[in-house]
Protein backbone atom coordinates (compact mmCIF):
# COMPACT_ATOMS: atom_id res chain seq x y z
CA UNK A 1 0.00 0.00 0.00
CA UNK A 2 1.55 2.77 -0.96
CA UNK A 3 1.51 5.90 1.61
CA UNK A 4 0.17 9.51 0.89
CA UNK A 5 3.46 11.06 1.10
CA UNK A 6 4.89 8.33 -1.49
CA UNK A 7 2.28 8.88 -3.53
CA UNK A 8 2.18 12.68 -3.70
CA UNK A 9 6.33 12.64 -4.43
CA UNK A 10 5.79 10.65 -7.79
CA UNK A 11 2.98 13.04 -8.42
CA UNK A 12 5.33 15.68 -8.10
CA UNK A 13 8.24 14.10 -9.75
CA UNK A 14 5.92 13.46 -12.97
CA UNK A 15 5.15 17.23 -12.91
CA UNK A 16 8.29 18.42 -12.48
CA UNK A 17 9.81 15.72 -15.54
CA UNK A 18 6.55 16.93 -17.47
CA UNK A 19 7.11 20.39 -16.95
CA UNK A 20 11.21 20.12 -18.05
CA UNK A 21 10.42 17.90 -20.99
CA UNK A 22 7.75 20.91 -21.98
CA UNK A 23 10.25 23.48 -21.69
CA UNK A 24 12.84 21.37 -23.42
CA UNK A 25 10.72 21.65 -26.69
CA UNK A 26 9.95 24.96 -26.25
CA UNK A 27 13.50 25.89 -26.15
CA UNK A 28 14.84 23.30 -28.99
CA UNK A 29 11.51 22.91 -31.34
CA UNK A 30 12.51 26.66 -32.74
CA UNK A 31 16.16 25.78 -33.65
CA UNK A 32 14.91 22.36 -34.88
CA UNK A 33 12.56 24.27 -37.15
CA UNK A 34 15.11 26.72 -38.41
CA UNK A 35 17.49 23.77 -39.21
CA UNK A 36 14.82 21.72 -40.89
CA UNK A 37 14.05 24.75 -43.28
CA UNK A 38 17.33 25.15 -44.02
CA UNK A 39 17.50 22.36 -46.10
CA UNK A 40 14.33 22.89 -48.32
CA UNK A 41 13.15 25.26 -51.18
CA UNK A 42 11.19 28.30 -50.95
CA UNK A 43 8.30 26.29 -52.75
CA UNK A 44 8.64 23.70 -49.97
CA UNK A 45 8.98 26.30 -46.95
CA UNK A 46 6.09 27.59 -48.17
CA UNK A 47 4.00 25.01 -49.01
CA UNK A 48 4.63 23.84 -45.92
CA UNK A 49 6.73 25.41 -43.40
CA UNK A 50 6.47 22.35 -40.90
CA UNK A 51 6.83 19.18 -43.42
CA UNK A 52 10.26 17.34 -43.26
CA UNK A 53 12.63 18.49 -46.15
CA UNK A 54 12.42 16.50 -49.24
CA UNK A 55 15.60 16.75 -50.34
CA UNK A 56 18.34 16.87 -47.37
CA UNK A 57 21.16 19.21 -49.69
CA UNK A 58 23.38 21.12 -48.36
CA UNK A 59 23.10 23.22 -50.88
CA UNK A 60 21.81 26.76 -48.91
CA UNK A 61 24.05 26.29 -46.36
CA UNK A 62 26.71 26.61 -48.81
CA UNK A 63 24.92 29.35 -50.07
CA UNK A 64 24.74 30.98 -46.79
CA UNK A 65 28.70 30.32 -46.26
CA UNK A 66 29.78 31.30 -49.88
CA UNK A 67 27.12 34.81 -49.46
CA UNK A 68 29.67 36.33 -46.19
CA UNK A 69 28.38 34.15 -43.39
CA UNK A 70 32.29 32.85 -43.60
CA UNK A 71 33.85 36.32 -43.42
CA UNK A 72 31.30 37.62 -40.28
CA UNK A 73 31.88 34.08 -38.90
CA UNK A 74 36.21 34.69 -38.57
CA UNK A 75 34.79 38.36 -37.71
CA UNK A 76 32.92 37.09 -34.44
CA UNK A 77 35.46 34.20 -33.61
CA UNK A 78 38.36 37.16 -33.73
CA UNK A 79 36.22 39.49 -31.41
CA UNK A 80 34.47 36.94 -29.10
CA UNK A 81 38.40 35.32 -28.14
CA UNK A 82 40.24 38.19 -28.01
CA UNK A 83 37.62 40.54 -25.84
CA UNK A 84 37.23 37.55 -23.54
CA UNK A 85 40.18 37.24 -22.73
CA UNK A 86 41.50 40.89 -22.38
CA UNK A 87 38.16 41.32 -20.35
CA UNK A 88 38.67 38.04 -17.51
CA UNK A 89 42.46 39.18 -17.44
CA UNK A 90 41.34 42.77 -16.76
CA UNK A 91 38.84 41.73 -14.31
CA UNK A 92 40.91 38.71 -12.49
CA UNK A 93 43.34 41.37 -11.93
CA UNK A 94 41.65 44.11 -10.82
CA UNK A 95 39.72 41.86 -8.40
CA UNK A 96 43.47 40.42 -6.99
CA UNK A 97 44.25 44.43 -6.11
CA UNK A 98 40.82 44.65 -4.32
CA UNK A 99 40.63 41.60 -2.47
CA UNK A 100 44.59 40.68 -1.84
CA UNK A 101 46.60 43.74 -1.62
CA UNK A 102 45.63 46.83 0.92
CA UNK A 103 45.54 49.49 -1.44
CA UNK A 104 44.50 53.00 -0.21
CA UNK A 105 40.72 53.53 -1.09
CA UNK A 106 39.77 50.56 -1.55
CA UNK A 107 36.50 50.63 -1.24
CA UNK A 108 35.79 53.75 -2.58
CA UNK A 109 37.91 52.14 -6.31
CA UNK A 110 35.76 48.74 -5.81
CA UNK A 111 32.53 51.32 -5.82
CA UNK A 112 34.02 53.10 -8.65
CA UNK A 113 34.00 49.86 -10.77
CA UNK A 114 30.70 48.60 -9.69
CA UNK A 115 29.42 51.86 -10.80
CA UNK A 116 30.59 50.94 -14.65
CA UNK A 117 27.21 48.54 -13.91
CA UNK A 118 24.90 51.71 -13.92
CA UNK A 119 25.94 53.03 -17.30
CA UNK A 120 23.42 52.31 -19.98
CA UNK A 121 25.32 52.06 -23.33
CA UNK A 122 22.82 53.45 -25.58
CA UNK A 123 23.86 57.11 -23.34
CA UNK A 124 27.05 56.65 -24.26
CA UNK A 125 27.00 55.84 -28.16
CA UNK A 126 26.90 59.48 -29.16
CA UNK A 127 30.32 60.44 -27.33
CA UNK A 128 31.67 56.68 -28.20
CA UNK A 129 30.82 57.42 -31.90
CA UNK A 130 32.53 60.74 -32.19
CA UNK A 131 35.54 59.35 -29.75
CA UNK A 132 36.14 56.55 -31.83
CA UNK A 133 36.14 58.65 -34.87
CA UNK A 134 38.47 60.97 -33.84
CA UNK A 135 40.64 58.13 -33.29
CA UNK A 136 41.15 56.39 -36.56
CA UNK A 137 39.21 53.03 -34.91
CA UNK A 138 35.65 53.47 -35.96
CA UNK A 139 34.49 50.90 -38.32
CA UNK A 140 37.53 48.33 -37.16
CA UNK A 141 37.94 45.52 -35.04
CA UNK A 142 39.81 47.00 -32.59
CA UNK A 143 36.32 49.37 -31.90
CA UNK A 144 34.15 46.72 -30.78
CA UNK A 145 37.58 44.99 -29.12
CA UNK A 146 37.62 47.96 -26.54
CA UNK A 147 33.91 48.25 -26.07
CA UNK A 148 33.24 45.08 -25.00
CA UNK A 149 35.98 44.93 -22.64
CA UNK A 150 35.16 47.66 -21.27
CA UNK A 151 31.77 47.51 -20.99
CA UNK A 152 31.54 43.94 -19.14
CA UNK A 153 35.01 44.67 -16.88
CA UNK A 154 32.79 46.08 -14.05
CA UNK A 155 30.25 42.71 -14.14
CA UNK A 156 32.84 40.47 -14.51
CA UNK A 157 34.91 41.93 -11.45
CA UNK A 158 32.00 42.24 -9.44
CA UNK A 159 31.83 37.78 -9.84
CA UNK A 160 35.28 37.64 -9.57
CA UNK A 161 35.75 39.50 -6.81
CA UNK A 162 32.75 38.02 -4.98
CA UNK A 163 34.92 34.71 -5.23
CA UNK A 164 38.16 35.73 -3.79
CA UNK A 165 37.22 37.36 -1.05
CA UNK A 166 36.87 34.29 0.61
CA UNK A 167 40.05 32.39 -0.56
CA UNK A 168 42.21 31.85 2.71
CA UNK A 169 44.57 34.79 3.65
CA UNK A 170 47.04 31.98 4.43
CA UNK A 171 48.02 31.53 0.86
CA UNK A 172 49.21 34.82 0.44
CA UNK A 173 51.16 34.18 3.22
CA UNK A 174 52.51 31.01 2.61
CA UNK A 175 53.08 32.34 -1.05
CA UNK A 176 55.34 35.26 -0.01
CA UNK A 177 57.19 32.93 2.31
CA UNK A 178 58.38 30.97 -0.61
CA UNK A 179 59.46 33.91 -2.25
CA UNK A 180 56.29 34.32 -4.51
CA UNK A 181 55.95 38.51 -5.63
CA UNK A 182 52.92 39.32 -6.43
CA UNK A 183 52.41 38.56 -10.07
CA UNK A 184 54.14 34.56 -9.16
CA UNK A 185 51.18 34.34 -6.51
CA UNK A 186 48.51 35.73 -8.61
CA UNK A 187 49.56 33.87 -12.03
CA UNK A 188 50.36 30.39 -10.13
CA UNK A 189 48.26 30.09 -7.15
CA UNK A 190 45.48 32.45 -6.86
CA UNK A 191 44.01 32.07 -10.42
CA UNK A 192 43.78 28.12 -10.26
CA UNK A 193 41.72 28.64 -7.16
CA UNK A 194 39.34 30.62 -9.09
CA UNK A 195 38.85 28.16 -11.83
CA UNK A 196 35.16 27.89 -11.41
CA UNK A 197 34.04 31.66 -11.29
CA UNK A 198 36.51 32.06 -14.28
CA UNK A 199 35.05 29.37 -16.22
CA UNK A 200 31.50 30.65 -16.04
CA UNK A 201 33.08 34.72 -16.66
CA UNK A 202 34.34 33.25 -19.62
CA UNK A 203 31.05 31.21 -20.89
CA UNK A 204 29.04 34.15 -19.86
CA UNK A 205 31.16 36.62 -21.58
CA UNK A 206 31.25 34.37 -25.05
CA UNK A 207 27.39 34.58 -25.20
CA UNK A 208 27.40 37.94 -24.70
CA UNK A 209 30.00 39.09 -27.47
CA UNK A 210 28.80 36.26 -29.63
CA UNK A 211 24.97 37.83 -29.77
CA UNK A 212 25.86 41.59 -28.97
CA UNK A 213 24.18 43.87 -31.72
CA UNK A 214 24.15 47.27 -30.87
CA UNK A 215 27.17 48.14 -31.08
CA UNK A 216 28.23 45.41 -33.55
CA UNK A 217 25.65 47.63 -35.40
CA UNK A 218 26.73 51.31 -34.66
CA UNK A 219 30.53 50.98 -34.84
CA UNK A 220 31.10 48.36 -37.69
CA UNK A 221 29.29 49.49 -41.67
CA UNK A 222 32.26 48.00 -43.33
CA UNK A 223 31.40 44.34 -44.85
CA UNK A 224 34.84 43.06 -43.43
CA UNK A 225 34.16 43.85 -40.15
CA UNK A 226 30.28 43.00 -39.64
CA UNK A 227 29.97 40.59 -37.01
CA UNK A 228 27.24 37.31 -37.24
CA UNK A 229 24.30 39.20 -36.25
CA UNK A 230 24.91 42.48 -38.35
CA UNK A 231 25.75 40.17 -41.12
CA UNK A 232 22.71 37.88 -40.92
CA UNK A 233 20.51 40.90 -41.02
CA UNK A 234 22.51 42.06 -43.87
CA UNK A 235 22.36 38.29 -45.41
CA UNK A 236 18.17 38.91 -44.99
CA UNK A 237 18.23 42.43 -46.42
CA UNK A 238 19.90 41.41 -49.40
CA UNK A 239 18.67 37.52 -49.48
CA UNK A 240 15.27 38.23 -47.89
CA UNK A 241 13.02 36.50 -50.49
CA UNK A 242 15.86 33.42 -50.40
CA UNK A 243 14.22 32.19 -46.82
CA UNK A 244 15.98 29.03 -46.61
CA UNK A 245 19.50 30.43 -47.19
CA UNK A 246 18.46 32.89 -44.26
CA UNK A 247 17.72 29.98 -42.40
CA UNK A 248 20.91 28.45 -42.74
CA UNK A 249 23.06 31.53 -41.82
CA UNK A 250 20.90 31.47 -38.75
CA UNK A 251 21.79 27.91 -38.26
CA UNK A 252 25.50 28.43 -38.66
CA UNK A 253 25.71 31.57 -36.61
CA UNK A 254 23.41 29.52 -33.05
CA UNK A 255 25.21 26.61 -33.53
CA UNK A 256 28.47 27.18 -31.53
CA UNK A 257 27.69 29.08 -28.60
CA UNK A 258 24.47 26.48 -28.51
CA UNK A 259 26.97 23.80 -28.36
CA UNK A 260 29.27 25.85 -26.02
CA UNK A 261 26.03 26.56 -23.75
CA UNK A 262 25.34 22.37 -23.18
CA UNK A 263 29.11 21.91 -22.46
CA UNK A 264 29.43 24.62 -20.13
CA UNK A 265 26.31 25.06 -18.84
CA UNK A 266 27.25 23.21 -15.49
CA UNK A 267 29.88 25.34 -14.93
CA UNK A 268 28.32 28.22 -15.11
CA UNK A 269 25.80 27.62 -12.53
CA UNK A 270 28.40 26.23 -10.41
CA UNK A 271 30.65 28.64 -11.15
CA UNK A 272 27.98 31.63 -10.35
CA UNK A 273 26.62 30.22 -7.00
CA UNK A 274 29.99 29.82 -5.91
CA UNK A 275 30.43 33.31 -6.84
CA UNK A 276 27.61 35.13 -6.05
CA UNK A 277 26.47 32.78 -3.03
CA UNK A 278 29.96 34.42 -0.96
Amino acid sequence: MVSRRGFLGVIARVFMWTFLLGLAVVVLYPLLWMALNGFKTNSELFGNPFAMPLDWSFDNYRKAWNRGVSDYLTTSVLVTVTSTLATVFVSAWAAYGLTRVNLPFNRLITMAILGGLMLAPTVALVPLVKMFQAMGLYNSFWALLILYTAFRVPFTTFLIRAYMVDLPREVDEAAEMDGCGRWTAFWQIILPMCKPIITSTVLLHVLFAWNEYLFAMVFTSGEGAQTLPVGLTSLMSKHGTDFPVVFAGMVIAALPVVLLFFLGQRYIVKGLADGIGK
